[in-house]
């Protein structure tokens, strides 16, 4: 083969991107392409009829021709050495890692070998570098073959599962998966390697793994598909989450101990408010039995002022005017606070009508324009939808006007104010949450600022009465527990949201009813006229008693007095004439208002019933509103009022 130097193939071999080495059987290089000159560093020339050890390094050279024999000794042998890493030697000494092809070619001058002959040096040295990105990367990583055999394993791998890469290298990636999974494992494996593009999936997948020792840990999984020379791998990158799941358990238990404290904090505040309310309704039952003694005799002065002063008129009067006023000024401020605190304790009398909220804003708008000044810009957004609620136009009102007056103090500098309504339907989710709301339709009214805002200590205390942030002499504090109660009184939810520097949010919801509105037209009402009948009066307060006995009997009426529940049922006993009129407190010791009210009615059916309380709990029925068929005169009362409303018990 000594001419094959000048054969027609030597341009197809010259332009080969390796360096092709054709070698006979006593080991001398007969075929050169231009490629190997470049490789190897030699002239054509200089290698034609060298030994081809001339490019093998010293440390292969003595066992090579023995190699070379063997592969001649079967000349059919099949092309070998494909990526086989061996070693090459330049001109200059160097060496080099190398990838042989070997075929063997009948020629006329006999078998040659051709060798193929790549520099493998970036090969391995991107293999390296993946090698070490594998070893140093934070997953354990598992390479498996389309037979279910783990063909690539990394140093995560082995801290992981527990296994030498020896142990898991060849073997069945089942070696790693759960007991209860290895059934279906080989299926689910096939399918994704049946797919011919198949894309990355399983990323966040939560699965199971086990370890050599049996015990088994949450993984979560994500799968690729490689290409090699050796064929089509799925590298799956498996990460240990028992920590994340631990981590992630303990937050949530956190989060619902938080969640707990929160409606334990809820209940809790409920507790006190109620406990407060007890207390305040209590407060205001006394109160308003003095109050009701002085407003009635600081007028009986006031009338016999009047009489005097008409009877001396070189005399100034005045002072003494003065001062009779300025008692009048004082209870009706004390009666205005004993009304507050009634409405905080949720012990105030309603009278409910089904109405739209919509329509009480309308109504109330201009007041509240006119409340909070010019400086605060007005804005409402009404659901033309609205559903209609039940409840005391009057107390609607009252709710608004102390929101719109808290949420002006809060922006001195001026800002804006906004009320909203519309439909909202709480779930039972929602209603868990918040110990005082029940699931069901509601209409919301929410009531917003951009004030100053409050924080988390102030939310805390700001429904209860008395308690406020304004200094002295400028508030009562209760603006927001009048709220409160007249809200939960209707059997509504109210809620505050504020941040310091943001503003506030005062949201309530009262249940909504598919009753059609009530006609609200103008009431006339006719002033009590005097009267000849006879008024059976039950007060255990004398105070009260003796002014209440003398406004009737100075008005015409003929008045029995009794002062507790028991003599009043004697007196209706033992009296010879018609009682026309009970007049009775509601909370008296021995026996309530109601009680000796039936009593009475059931010896005399005819008596007509008026209760008077300052704290009219024990007749008032389901959310705080008076039966049908039940009077009653609130505490502390004038002269006018008590006789407006005898009169109208009296002539039903």
């Amino acid at each position: 083969m000594g001419g094959t130097s000048g054969i027609g193939f030597e341009a197809i071999l010259d332009a080969a991107p390796d360096a092709i080495i054709g070698v006979d059987c006593a080991g001398a290089i007969v075929l050169v392409n231009a490629q190997a000159e470049r490789f190897f560093g030699y002239q054509r020339a200089e290698l034609l009829g060298q030994q081809v050890e001339v490019l093998i390094p010293d440390s292969a050279q003595a066992i090579h021709p023995q190699h070379r024999l063997d592969y001649l000794r079967n000349p059919r042998f099949r092309p070998m050495g494909l990526g086989k890493e061996l070693a090459g030697r330049r001109r200059d000494g160097s060496e080099f890692p190398a990838e042989i092809s070997l075929s063997a070619v009948e020629t006329e001058n006999g078998t040659v070998v051709v060798a193929a002959v790549r520099d493998a040096t970036d090969r391995i040295h991107a293999e390296a570098k993946f090698r070490g990105l594998l070893e140093a990367a934070p997953d354990a990583v598992v390479c498996v073959d389309r037979d279910g055999r783990i063909a690539l394993v990394n140093a995560q791998a082995e801290r992981l599962f527990g296994y030498h890469r020896s142990e898991m290298l060849g073997q069945s990636v089942e070696l790693l998966v759960p007991e209860h999974s290895r059934a279906a494992h080989p299926r689910r494996r096939q399918s994704y390697f049946a797919d011919p593009n198949p894309r990355p999936m399983g990323a966040g997948m939560q699965l199971a793994a086990r370890r050599k020792d049996g015990s088994e840990f949450p993984a979560e999984i994500s799968l690729a598909s490689l290409e090699t020379e050796e064929g089509l791998l799925v590298s799956a990158a498996i990460r240990d989450v028992s920590d994340r799941l631990e981590a992630q358990a303990e937050r949530e238990r956190l989060e619902a101990e938080a969640e707990r404290d929160r409606i334990e904090r809820q209940r809790n505040q409920s507790q006190r408010l109620e406990s407060l309310g007890q207390l305040a309704g209590g407060v205001a039952h006394d109160f308003n039995n003095l109050l009701g003694a002085i407003v009635n005799y600081a007028s009986f002065v006031g009338e016999e002022l009047d009489t005097a002063a008409a009877g001396d008129v070189d005399r100034d009067w005045s002072a003494v005017r003065r001062d009779v006023h300025q008692i009048q000024v004082a209870t009706d401020q004390a009666a205005n606070l004993t009304h507050q605190l009634l409405a905080f304790a949720r012990r105030e009398v309603v009278r409910p009508i089904v109405l739209s909220m919509n329509d009480v804003v309308r109504e109330i708008e201009e007041l509240l324009r006119r409340t909070i000044g010019e400086h605060v810009e007005l804005a409402t957004s009404l659901d033309p939808d609205l559903w209609h609620t039940s409840g005391d136009p009057g107390q609607v009102e009252q709710v608004l006007v102390n929101l719109a007056v808290n949420a002006r103090d809060a922006m001195h500098g001026g800002g804006r104010l906004a009320i909203q309504t519309d439909n909202v339907e709480v779930d039972e989710t929602y209603a868990m949450m918040r110990p005082d709301v029940t699931a069901g339709r509601y209409a919301r009214l929410r009531v917003s600022d951009n004030g100053h805002g409050m924080g988390k200590d102030v939310l805390e205390r700001a429904f209860e009465p008395f308690f406020t942030t304004k200094p002295q002499g400028e508030g009562t504090g209760l603006g927001l527990a009048t709220v409160y109660g007249k809200v939960r009184q209707a059997g509504g939810y109210v809620h505050i949201y504020s941040e310091p520097g943001t503003g506030t949010s005062v949201t309530i919801l009262i249940p909504a009813t598919d009753e059609p509105a009530a006609d609200t037209g103008p009431v006339s009402s006719k002033p009590g006229a005097r009267g000849g009948e006879t008024v059976l009066v039950v007060e255990d307060e004398e105070l009260m008693r003796e002014v209440t006995t003398r406004i009737l009997r100075r008005n015409g009426y003929e008045v029995l007095a009794a002062a507790n529940g028991d003599e009043g049922i004697t007196a209706a006993q033992q009296h010879a004439g018609p009682i026309h009129l009970l007049l009775t407190d509601v909370v008296m010791p021995k026996r309530l208002g109601k009680e000796v009210a039936d009593r009475i009615t059931q010896l005399r059916p005819e008596t007509r019933v008026l209760f008077m309380s300052g704290y009219a709990e024990p007749v008032l029925g389901a959310e705080g509103r008076l039966p049908a068929g039940v009077t009653l005169v609130e505490k502390p009362f004038s002269e006018a009022k008590l006789l407006e409303i005898v009169r109208s018990v009296l002539d039903g």
